[in-house]
């Protein structure tokens, strides 16, 4: 990996470790809006990595979750752009449960380039560095080198999936994929690590999958490791967008089952009123 990347993962480590240490006590949980609850290692951790990207590249804007929208409003003119998730799977974390990442990606011009994943309760990262590569680092600090091998057909894959968002539009979605085994992790970067490190082969999300902050470090991987990530109809997300939601779904996989998925799912997505008024 680059020195850039390396730089990311040792700010996202030391996230990391605001954030175990809010999980290891006793804490409140607040509500941004109904189902989105925000703790203080949400905003622990968004303070101390925009502080130290803003050291590292202080001409860059810095997209986080938890900061101000008058902090990035300016960001859509910037060549380079952070963009940042302090904790991916907070409803996880209330819940004691260890499906959570601390996330930063970099994009460059329109699309993702870099991206680090840490899961603290997991003790292992993924990070990926477009044109180089990507690797998961397990808790024993061994290595891994990630390069997506699909399975022979869409029958045979395993999908990953929303654990609490399994709207109508996702249950037909997965029908009309047609997928051998579906698994369902709570996380959209724990989601996108299970088919960078061969655990899943095909992340479908048909409708809603969050916003640009949940997707630019998963991107950032998966296409480092040989991976086709883009919304539910095949089209590249547009991270300089008016609005930073997801609202188009997403599909990520090698590219043979890619182009599978985008021709058995795209019918199901646009016969849905709601999608059709939400994208």
């Amino acid at each position: 990996m680059d020195e850039l990347s390396s730089q990311m993962l040792a700010i996202a480590r030391e996230a990391a470790r605001e954030v175990m240490a809010v999980y290891d006590e006793p804490f409140l949980v607040d509500y941004k809006a109904p189902f989105d609850p925000v703790t203080e290692a949400d905003r622990r951790a968004n303070t101390l990595i925009c502080e130290r990207l803003r050291q590292l590249e202080p001409q860059t804007p810095v997209v986080a979750e938890e900061s101000p929208e008058e902090d990035w409003a300016d960001y859509r003119g910037s060549a380079r752009v952070f963009f940042v998730d302090p904790v991916d799977g907070t409803r996880a974390f209330v819940d004691k449960r260890k499906e959570f990442v601390v996330m930063i990606g970099l994009l460059q011009g329109d699309s993702p380039t870099h991206g680090v994943l840490v899961a603290p309760a997991l003790r292992t990262a993924w990070i990926g560095v477009v044109g180089q590569g990507a690797m998961r680092i397990d808790s024993d600090g061994s290595r891994h080198e990630l390069v997506i091998e699909p399975p022979s057909g869409v029958d045979k894959a395993r999908v990953v999936s929303s654990r609490s968002h399994r709207t109508s539009l996702l249950e037909r979605s997965i029908q009309a994929l047609g997928a051998g085994e579906v698994l369902a992790i709570g996380s959209a970067g724990l989601k996108g690590a299970a088919v960078a490190d061969g655990r899943a082969h095909i992340y479908l999300a048909s409708d809603h999958a969050g916003c640009r902050w949940d997707s630019c470090a998963p991107e950032a991987i998966l296409r480092a490791a040989g991976a086709t990530y883009t919304d539910a109809l095949g089209k590249p997300l547009d991270y300089r967008a008016a609005s930073l939601k997801n609202n188009r779904g997403i599909i990520a996989a090698a590219p043979s089952l890619h182009a599978e998925a985008v021709r058995r799912v795209t019918p199901v997505v646009l016969a849905d009123a709601a999608f059709a008024q939400t994208s």
